[in-house]
């Protein structure tokens, strides 16, 4: 029995999507807990690409339970055309579960999104407009859908109007254009018939499997770092991303936690709004983002890219617990001369080695850096830790110091054989 917890470590766009296709070769259940498709996860199986939103990254293995939690904000629609995408392409959609108690994403929540966006100008958080923060609003507000919902049309459409109404009324208020109700409902009706029967108490599933000695693996969307208590508030997510969210977004204790995986790339990344101490703005930065093919997978917009954060790493690593890493695009290093790691910052002219509670601090910190000499040669080929360059081997070692946690996958390019175990 094995029950893994897997989180991107940063900000995002770790490449958690290909590391849990790859993990769950031996895994019954893969199970998302918690954020909604604003969230995209890429696969890369051969010549075929996929990109998830909402459906669990073990949808591309036969057999597993590909779980969709409580601890959720789904789109309902966008779902069903994700689901329907995927069976096209002749993926067996047949093992997913979506969650009674998940709430639903409704496009009064993505036109609240982008109006408050709007409304913020040069102070916005930088939403994908998905409707995942004003959904999770909803939740907290004790006035949201959830995905049982889905099973009765009666009270789906009496609840759906009576709350899509009551965003009209701000709409209107707030000089808005107002959503046609009727249009909307007829959309959310075809998406309700096409769910329900996938609806059902993943409480009970996920507890049964682990119970039953099943390998289970939590899957977790974007980074720890855009933790809605312990991220770069408040450029942040609406939801738990840590480690811990794991078990209030499925339902599951602790106890029966093994290991947590943590994500990071070889450098650092970030979309959106917030700090980066070590984003860079020349050359390299250039480089990073056009060979590692910094795009988001849901939104498109390119990524700000910089050198590798110990910093905010470690600081990662401590709040997930992590005890096993996963380091990916390593092969985007591959032709730098001079590699470098930020092991500290200097603030108000002191030395400072644990990441500002404050994003106002963080944001005004400057990098001490290490500088590594680089390996000038392709890793792609590499499928041990042993082949790989000496001095790529002494980067990751020196990661793996400053983190506390040892590195036991290495990606060095996007397709599956390309991710090794150390």
């Amino acid at each position: 029995m094995s029950v893994d917890i897997l989180v991107g470590t940063l900000w995002g766009d770790e490449g958690k999507g290909k590391l849990i296709d790859v993990l769950t070769r031996d895994v019954d259940m893969v199970v998302r807990f918690q954020g909604g498709n604003n969230a995209g996860h890429t696969v890369e199986i051969g010549d075929e690409k996929y990109v998830l939103h909402l459906v669990p990254s073990g949808i591309f293995r036969p057999g597993v339970k590909c779980v969709i939690g409580n601890g959720l904000v789904v789109d309902p629609i966008g779902l069903m055309e994700e689901m329907t995408a995927l069976k096209e392409r002749g993926i067996d959609i047949s093992t997913i579960e979506l969650s009674d108690k998940a709430h639903l994403i409704f496009a009064y929540h993505k036109a609240c999104d982008k109006m408050k966006e709007l409304a913020a100008g040069k102070a916005k958080i930088g939403t994908t407009g998905r409707g995942i923060g004003p959904a999770y609003e909803d939740k907290a507000g004790r006035c949201g859908i959830r995905g049982g919902a889905l099973r009765d049309l009666a009270l789906l459409e009496k609840l759906f109007r009576t709350q899509c109404e009551k965003y009209n009324t701000r709409f209107a208020a707030a000089g808005v254009d107002t959503l046609d109700v009727d249009a909307e409902w007829a959309k959310v009706k075809e998406a309700a018939v096409y769910l329900a029967p996938y609806v059902t108490d993943t409480v009970l599933s996920v507890n049964k499997a682990a119970k039953a000695g099943k390998n289970v693996l939590f899957e977790g969307a974007q980074g720890a770092l855009l933790d809605i208590d312990h991220g770069t508030y408040p450029f942040v997510t609406s939801s738990n991303t840590i480690s811990g969210g794991a078990c209030t977004g499925s339902g599951i204790a602790p106890r029966y936690v093994d290991t947590v995986w943590g994500v990071m790339k070889a450098y650092t990344t970030r979309v959106g709004e917030g700090p980066f101490p070590t984003e860079l703005f020349d050359a390299d930065g250039e480089e990073l983002r056009k060979i590692g093919r910094e795009f988001g997978a849901t939104t498109g917009r390119p990524r700000r890219c910089g050198w590798f954060d110990a910093v905010i790493s470690a600081y990662s690593c401590m709040i997930n617990g992590v005890n096993k890493l996963a380091i990916t695009k390593l092969d985007v290093l591959d032709t730098l001369e001079t590699v470098c790691i930020c092991t500290a910052y200097e603030l108000d002219g002191k030395v400072i080695t644990e990441m500002p509670t404050s994003a106002a601090d963080l944001a005004r910190v400057k990098p001490v850096y290490e500088k590594h000499p680089g390996w000038c040669c392709s890793t792609a080929e590499a499928r041990t830790f042993a082949e790989l360059p000496e001095n790529a081997q002494k980067y990751l070692n020196r990661i793996a110091e400053l983190v506390d946690a040892e590195v036991a996958i290495v990606s060095v390019g996007p397709r599956r054989d390309q991710t090794f175990l150390v």
